[in-house]
Protein backbone atom coordinates (compact mmCIF):
# COMPACT_ATOMS: atom_id res chain seq x y z
CA UNK A 1 0.00 0.00 0.00
CA UNK A 2 2.75 2.38 0.51
CA UNK A 3 4.23 1.51 -3.16
CA UNK A 4 0.62 2.63 -4.30
CA UNK A 5 0.99 6.30 -2.35
CA UNK A 6 4.29 6.77 -2.78
CA UNK A 7 3.63 6.12 -6.34
CA UNK A 8 0.45 8.42 -6.35
CA UNK A 9 2.05 10.86 -4.33
CA UNK A 10 5.30 11.42 -7.27
CA UNK A 11 2.44 11.20 -10.03
CA UNK A 12 0.18 13.92 -8.42
CA UNK A 13 3.38 16.28 -7.61
CA UNK A 14 4.92 16.11 -11.13
CA UNK A 15 1.79 16.61 -12.74
CA UNK A 16 0.98 19.95 -10.12
CA UNK A 17 4.32 20.96 -10.82
CA UNK A 18 4.13 20.62 -14.52
CA UNK A 19 0.67 22.04 -14.36
CA UNK A 20 2.43 25.25 -12.56
CA UNK A 21 5.05 25.10 -14.89
CA UNK A 22 2.56 25.65 -17.62
CA UNK A 23 0.67 28.24 -16.35
CA UNK A 24 3.65 30.27 -14.95
CA UNK A 25 5.02 30.01 -18.97
CA UNK A 26 1.59 31.04 -20.05
CA UNK A 27 0.63 33.33 -18.29
CA UNK A 28 2.36 36.06 -18.90
CA UNK A 29 3.37 35.21 -22.61
CA UNK A 30 1.23 36.88 -24.87
CA UNK A 31 -1.32 35.60 -27.64
CA UNK A 32 -0.63 34.57 -31.17
CA UNK A 33 -2.06 37.32 -33.51
CA UNK A 34 -1.94 36.20 -37.00
CA UNK A 35 -0.24 32.97 -37.02
CA UNK A 36 2.92 34.73 -35.47
CA UNK A 37 4.39 35.25 -31.78
CA UNK A 38 4.05 38.93 -30.66
CA UNK A 39 6.75 39.80 -28.50
CA UNK A 40 5.86 42.42 -25.61
CA UNK A 41 9.64 43.91 -26.09
CA UNK A 42 8.85 45.42 -29.50
CA UNK A 43 6.94 48.14 -30.65
CA UNK A 44 3.44 47.81 -32.09
CA UNK A 45 4.37 48.13 -36.01
CA UNK A 46 7.33 45.48 -35.51
CA UNK A 47 4.79 43.24 -34.21
CA UNK A 48 1.64 43.75 -36.44
CA UNK A 49 3.98 43.65 -39.45
CA UNK A 50 4.61 40.04 -38.48
CA UNK A 51 0.16 39.24 -38.39
CA UNK A 52 -0.92 37.75 -41.23
CA UNK A 53 -4.41 38.85 -39.55
CA UNK A 54 -2.87 42.55 -40.33
CA UNK A 55 -1.46 43.31 -43.36
CA UNK A 56 -4.18 45.50 -44.84
CA UNK A 57 -3.84 47.45 -41.34
CA UNK A 58 -0.04 47.81 -41.57
CA UNK A 59 0.04 48.51 -45.62
CA UNK A 60 -2.58 51.62 -44.03
CA UNK A 61 -0.47 52.89 -41.26
CA UNK A 62 2.60 53.00 -44.23
CA UNK A 63 0.30 54.36 -46.62
CA UNK A 64 -1.00 56.78 -43.81
CA UNK A 65 2.54 58.00 -42.62
CA UNK A 66 2.30 56.59 -39.15
CA UNK A 67 4.94 54.19 -38.56
CA UNK A 68 7.03 56.30 -36.97
CA UNK A 69 4.54 57.66 -34.93
CA UNK A 70 3.51 54.13 -33.66
CA UNK A 71 7.00 53.00 -33.15
CA UNK A 72 7.36 55.67 -30.48
CA UNK A 73 7.43 55.66 -27.25
CA UNK A 74 3.67 56.22 -26.20
CA UNK A 75 2.38 54.32 -24.68
CA UNK A 76 -0.89 53.90 -27.33
CA UNK A 77 -3.80 51.35 -27.06
CA UNK A 78 -4.48 49.98 -30.45
CA UNK A 79 -7.18 48.67 -31.58
CA UNK A 80 -6.24 46.32 -34.62
CA UNK A 81 -9.18 45.91 -37.64
CA UNK A 82 -8.08 42.36 -38.96
CA UNK A 83 -7.99 42.03 -42.79
CA UNK A 84 -11.75 40.73 -43.02
CA UNK A 85 -12.92 43.85 -41.16
CA UNK A 86 -11.67 45.90 -43.87
CA UNK A 87 -13.01 42.97 -46.25
CA UNK A 88 -16.08 44.05 -44.90
CA UNK A 89 -16.44 47.73 -45.81
CA UNK A 90 -18.03 48.75 -49.17
CA UNK A 91 -16.51 47.51 -52.47
CA UNK A 92 -13.76 49.69 -53.06
CA UNK A 93 -13.19 51.61 -49.35
CA UNK A 94 -9.93 50.30 -49.02
CA UNK A 95 -8.26 51.27 -52.52
CA UNK A 96 -10.00 54.76 -51.98
CA UNK A 97 -8.09 55.58 -48.62
CA UNK A 98 -4.82 54.53 -49.43
CA UNK A 99 -4.95 57.05 -52.63
CA UNK A 100 -2.23 59.35 -51.70
CA UNK A 101 -4.85 62.39 -52.36
CA UNK A 102 -7.07 60.56 -49.23
CA UNK A 103 -4.06 60.64 -46.76
CA UNK A 104 -5.72 62.83 -44.58
CA UNK A 105 -9.16 61.02 -43.81
CA UNK A 106 -7.08 57.87 -43.70
CA UNK A 107 -5.16 58.89 -40.87
CA UNK A 108 -8.11 60.11 -39.24
CA UNK A 109 -9.70 56.56 -39.77
CA UNK A 110 -6.47 55.02 -38.00
CA UNK A 111 -5.56 57.63 -35.70
CA UNK A 112 -9.86 56.77 -34.44
CA UNK A 113 -8.30 53.33 -33.52
CA UNK A 114 -5.49 54.55 -31.33
CA UNK A 115 -6.20 55.23 -27.36
CA UNK A 116 -3.00 57.55 -25.60
CA UNK A 117 -2.23 55.55 -22.59
CA UNK A 118 -1.71 51.27 -22.13
CA UNK A 119 -5.48 50.53 -21.70
CA UNK A 120 -5.53 46.94 -20.77
CA UNK A 121 -8.81 44.98 -20.91
CA UNK A 122 -9.14 44.48 -17.36
CA UNK A 123 -9.24 48.73 -17.25
CA UNK A 124 -11.85 48.79 -19.63
CA UNK A 125 -13.63 46.56 -18.19
CA UNK A 126 -13.58 48.01 -14.80
CA UNK A 127 -14.50 51.39 -16.19
CA UNK A 128 -17.29 50.34 -17.94
CA UNK A 129 -18.68 48.48 -15.22
CA UNK A 130 -18.10 51.71 -12.78
CA UNK A 131 -20.68 53.45 -15.18
CA UNK A 132 -24.01 53.99 -14.50
CA UNK A 133 -25.27 52.88 -18.20
CA UNK A 134 -23.05 50.60 -18.86
CA UNK A 135 -20.54 52.55 -20.90
CA UNK A 136 -17.38 53.90 -21.32
CA UNK A 137 -16.95 56.90 -23.09
CA UNK A 138 -13.26 57.83 -24.28
CA UNK A 139 -11.65 59.56 -27.24
CA UNK A 140 -9.18 58.12 -29.41
CA UNK A 141 -5.61 60.02 -30.59
CA UNK A 142 -7.87 61.91 -33.70
CA UNK A 143 -10.41 63.54 -31.14
CA UNK A 144 -13.59 61.24 -32.14
CA UNK A 145 -15.57 59.53 -29.76
CA UNK A 146 -15.21 55.86 -28.58
CA UNK A 147 -17.29 53.70 -25.80
CA UNK A 148 -16.83 50.53 -24.57
CA UNK A 149 -19.51 47.74 -23.37
CA UNK A 150 -19.29 44.47 -21.70
CA UNK A 151 -20.97 41.89 -22.67
CA UNK A 152 -21.28 38.99 -20.85
CA UNK A 153 -17.53 37.96 -21.01
CA UNK A 154 -17.27 39.84 -23.90
CA UNK A 155 -15.83 43.31 -25.04
CA UNK A 156 -16.96 45.89 -27.34
CA UNK A 157 -15.68 48.75 -28.32
CA UNK A 158 -18.38 51.34 -30.07
CA UNK A 159 -17.55 54.13 -32.85
CA UNK A 160 -18.94 57.41 -32.81
CA UNK A 161 -22.13 55.93 -35.42
CA UNK A 162 -23.07 53.38 -32.63
CA UNK A 163 -21.34 50.88 -34.73
CA UNK A 164 -19.66 47.89 -32.50
CA UNK A 165 -16.67 46.06 -32.81
CA UNK A 166 -15.87 42.98 -30.64
CA UNK A 167 -12.44 42.35 -29.30
CA UNK A 168 -11.61 39.16 -30.46
CA UNK A 169 -7.68 39.07 -28.69
CA UNK A 170 -7.28 41.10 -25.57
CA UNK A 171 -4.13 42.53 -24.18
CA UNK A 172 -1.30 42.02 -26.81
CA UNK A 173 1.62 43.72 -24.65
CA UNK A 174 3.87 45.95 -26.63
CA UNK A 175 7.18 47.86 -25.67
CA UNK A 176 5.00 51.30 -26.39
CA UNK A 177 1.51 49.94 -25.52
CA UNK A 178 -0.70 46.96 -26.19
CA UNK A 179 -3.09 45.97 -28.94
CA UNK A 180 -6.95 44.54 -28.81
CA UNK A 181 -7.34 42.79 -31.81
CA UNK A 182 -11.04 43.60 -33.22
CA UNK A 183 -13.59 42.72 -35.77
CA UNK A 184 -14.70 45.52 -37.24
CA UNK A 185 -13.04 48.66 -38.81
CA UNK A 186 -14.23 52.26 -36.65
CA UNK A 187 -15.29 54.96 -38.37
CA UNK A 188 -15.47 58.25 -37.16
CA UNK A 189 -18.24 60.79 -38.35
Amino acid sequence: MTFVKTVVSATLAVALSAGFAFADAHSTANPMVGGAEMFAKKDIVSNAVNSADHTTLVAAVQAAGLVETLQSDGPFTVFAPVNAAFEALPAGTVDTLLMPENKDTLTKVLTSHVVAGNWSAADIIAAARKSPDGFYNFNAVSGDALSAQVKGSKVYIFDESGNAALVTIADVKQSNGVIHVINKVLLPK
